[in-house]
């Protein structure tokens, strides 16, 4: 019997962290702010789910900026 861990194996173990980030410009920005931050400090990403996205309005009603949450999955080492 082979052992997870060893190579050729077919078993991993995944990880979802909850991110959230923003962007002045839109949700596309926000999505890649986030996804570039989760790249500094994990490995092995594989998807990106986006669990919500709202708005922050300026005092006159603009759209101030674009706010993203999301559960990012990676696989364990």
């Amino acid at each position: 019997m082979q052992h997870p861990r060893e190579k050729g194996s077919d078993m991993a173990v995944a990880r979802v962290t909850e991110i959230s980030a923003t962007s002045t410009e839109s949700f596309e920005g926000a999505v890649e702010e986030g996804i570039a931050r989760a790249r500094e400090t994990l490995r092995n990403l594989k998807s990106a789910w986006i669990k919500e996205q709202r708005v922050h309005l300026a005092d006159d009603g603009s759209v101030a900026e674009y706010q993203v949450n999301m559960l990012v999955t990676f696989v364990l080492d």
